[in-house]
């Protein structure tokens, strides 16, 4: 199937800067996040898929696709993107700080711990 070139270039920058797409086995409708026809990404993920650039999973009607290392390269050469720039998926999440608060197993009070009440 012929995919004008502008389309393509959508789809391949749409993939390259998230590192997975999904796209619902519909072929008559607009794919909601790249804004092109849904059938253009179908078939253009299934000849990536058909070099081992990309892995595809199919459940439920929709279609999840993964770039692998291989199709990394090759998007990485076909987009003309430096290699300092990665798709999210790749990206190490933040570590989050830890909350100040209180730990499992720790007692409440002011660091004494429990006192016996003193009798008459």
């Amino acid at each position: 199937m012929l995919i004008p070139k502008s389309e393509r270039t959508k789809i391949y920058q749409y993939l390259f800067q998230e590192g997975v797409l999904v796209a619902k086995k519909d072929f008559e409708v607009e794919h909601e996040d790249i804004g092109t026809r849904n059938l253009y990404v179908i078939k253009s993920m299934q000849s990536l898929t058909s070099r081992g650039y990309v892995k595809t999973q199919f459940s439920w009607q929709y279609y999840y696709y993964t770039l692998t290392d291989e199709g990394l390269e090759y998007l990485r050469e076909w987009l003309n993107v430096p290699e300092e720039i990665v798709p999210k998926t790749l990206l190490a999440p933040a570590q989050p700080e830890r909350a100040q608060g209180r730990r499992f197993g720790q007692r409440r009070g002011n660091g004494e711990g429990y006192r016996r009440r003193e009798r008459d």
